[in-house]
């Protein structure tokens, strides 16, 4: 009977093997039936669909008639040491062109192509086609078997691959941390591959692995990646390197080639022959090689030299015009930032008080004609910003764990930027200043802002670059010394600048935090904890707060758009409340002028004014 009762027990637990082997089976079968049914588009979006149809023809903001052809000579201010700028080293001074708003990508492409006519949407490019479940844990792409590298090679599943892992193993924050969340590489047929995350916690992943730059694994030695390099990349873009003038100029020529100069999302960009791109170490150089025509265009950041552009010959005889282009997003926040790491800023009542010295309403009336608007936060004029908003009960609790850590006027949002009488020496905000010094442990004796604890003056340096930072820093260091507070003023080169930015060897400097209407990922290497201790991370004020860190992770993990705007505006509270830099100002409008050699179209996207969809101007 034992026996028996062992035989039967055998079968019967064979059986329910089966049956679990069997619900497996089912389970994955299911699974995978899930997955055949996420359908491919032409696109996705981070919040909502895409605007455009499948069927669309161009971006709204080309000229699909735009002719090809001609030479774009343009020039910055600055230098480059580096054709990479997604290496560890270097990456501070890469060249233009690479992969940026204004010029586009010249040489390296991504599996979709961001639209600057919507917050954050990506159409079609190298990838063909796109499916994304909603629980974004994963995302597929089907490449365009037409895509090339500018050498002649095929683009492969292998490229991609390759490209994520190099970044992700020798590239530089934060494109390696975002890289690195892939956990499983699957090709699932010779065009297609699809990408695994650990779960759909991030819902800005999926967009930000689409935009990786593609490398060439067949000419790109992942050994040497991290490292400085003026060797050109093989990348699938529009035009290749035709001169490399290190620090100095490079050109661009284009490729008869190109594998998608037809397709809708490229009718009526990339329209140059040629590109030249001109360095200049000194503001007021590139500005003469623009009068004399060596550079066709020229963006202003100021309003004096911006009301004076036209004040040469040239611009009389209309040859060069004035344009404004209209921007639908925040305008960037530059501001005096703090290197939180030296002892003099670890109080942030020390950062607020230095704040309030900074007399606006003098700088813009006798320094920039009145021109300017003051920039309150980090996202000001959108519905992102926290400004002129009360905190609803979402940013209430999303803050709760972290009490005291936004000022109550902030959390109101009546906070705003102390604002002087423009005097340059208003007493009431003196006093109110040095009463917030007092209680940061610091008194007034004989002339001076003395640390009663070290007994040290509280005194700092100010790295500037060009003219009217130095006029600005100037401004507060006069009003400064009225508290006894010492500020030093010195002036660099740029390749000196970017040198100490980089390695963090500064007090105080100008930094500008540009503004989107999809803040995510990026914020990591400018604010997280993580950053903070990373050379050459964008985190120059050596933020550590654990609110900051499970904001940004609240950011990238919102499903819908009010919770993603509630993260963003309890974030740009917290920036605030921070004191982190002093807010100074901002254009109202892009300032642009150009000579007539050169023509752009008639609609501005929603991030502003571009380079790559202009065209040359038909000669007379």
């Amino acid at each position: 009977m034992t026996k028996f009762r062992s035989y039967v027990n055998g079968i019967n637990n064979f059986t329910k093997g089966l049956v679990v082997i069997s619900g497996m089976a089912t389970l994955a079968c299911s699974t995978a039936l899930a997955q055949d049914t996420v359908p491919w588009s032409h696109g996705i979006a981070m919040h909502g669909k895409p605007a455009l149809p499948a069927d669309y023809t161009h971006l709204p903001y080309a000229n699909p008639e735009a002719p090809k052809g001609g030479r774009l000579s343009l020039g910055v201010q600055g230098t480059f040491d580096s054709l990479n700028s997604f290496a560890l080293k270097g990456a501070w001074t890469s060249a233009r062109g690479m992969k940026e708003r204004q010029m586009g990508s010249f040489i390296l492409e991504s599996l979709l192509l961001r639209t600057n006519d919507e917050a954050f949407t990506l159409y079609a490019h190298l990838a063909e086609a796109v499916r994304m479940p909603d629980e974004r844990n994963w995302i597929e792409f089907r490449l365009n078997p037409a895509a090339k590298f500018s050498n002649g090679d095929p683009l492969t599943v292998e490229d991609i691959i390759f490209s994520l892992e190099t970044i992700r193993d020798h590239g530089r924050p934060p494109y390696a941390r975002w890289y690195g969340k892939v956990v499983k590489f699957e090709k699932t047929g010779a065009h297609s591959v699809k990408l695994h995350f650990k779960d759909g916690s991030d819902r800005e992943l999926p967009l930000l692995i689409a935009l990786a730059p593609i490398f060439n694994s067949r000419t790109t030695d992942p050994e040497t990646f991290g490292n400085t390099t003026l060797t050109p990349p093989i990348g699938t873009g529009p035009y290749i390197f035709s001169e490399i003038d290190p620090g100095r100029r490079t050109t661009y020529t284009r490729r008869d080639d190109y594998w998608a100069k037809d397709l809708p999302q490229k009718i009526g960009f990339d329209n140059f022959n040629e590109v030249t791109v001109d360095y200049f170490r000194d503001y007021n150089a590139l500005q003469e090689a623009f009068r004399k025509g060596d550079t066709e265009a020229l963006i202003y950041g100021n309003p004096s030299l911006w009301e004076n552009a036209g004040d040469f010959p040239a611009f009389e005889e209309g040859k060069v015009v004035k344009d404004v282009f209209e921007r639908g997003t925040p305008p960037s926040m530059t501001g005096i930032a703090f290197n939180t790491r030296h002892p003099q800023f670890s109080d942030k009542r020390v950062r607020q008080a230095l704040g309030m010295l900074l007399d606006f309403q003098w700088i813009n009336r006798t320094l920039f004609n009145g021109l300017y608007k003051r920039t309150d936060g980090y996202w000001d004029n959108s519905e992102l910003s926290s400004i002129g908003r009360p905190a609803n009960e979402l940013e209430k609790k999303l803050l709760e764990p972290y009490p005291n850590v936004v000022t109550d006027e902030v959390l109101a949002g009546t906070w705003r930027p102390s604002e002087a009488d423009g005097s340059g020496r208003d007493r009431k905000v003196l006093r109110d200043a040095l009463s917030l010094f007092k209680q940061a442990g610091y008194k007034l004796d004989q002339g001076k802002l003395i640390n009663t604890k070290s007994g040290e003056q509280l005194n700092f340096e100010i790295l500037v670059r060009v003219q009217d930072e130095e006029k600005v820093a100037l401004a507060l260091q006069r009003t400064a010394k009225l508290l006894g507070i010492e500020i030093s003023v010195r002036t660099v080169d740029a390749a000196q600048f970017e040198e100490r930015r980089a390695s963090f060897g500064f007090d105080a400097l100008f930094n500008t935090w540009f503004a989107s209407l999809s803040p995510g990922g990026e914020q990591y290497a400018r604010w997280s904890s993580q950053a903070a201790d990373t050379k050459s991370s964008r985190n120059i004020v050596g933020a550590k707060e654990p609110v900051i860190d499970a904001l940004i992770d609240a950011m990238v993990a919102a499903r819908t758009r009010e919770e993603f705007v509630a993260a963003v505006r309890a974030f740009d509270r917290v920036l605030i409340s921070g004191f982190y830099a002093i807010p100074l100002y901002h254009a109202p409008a892009e300032w642009v002028a150009r000579w007539t050699t050169v023509e752009h179209p008639a609609k501005s996207p929603l991030y502003g004014m571009q380079f790559d969809n202009w065209w040359d101007a038909p000669k007379e």
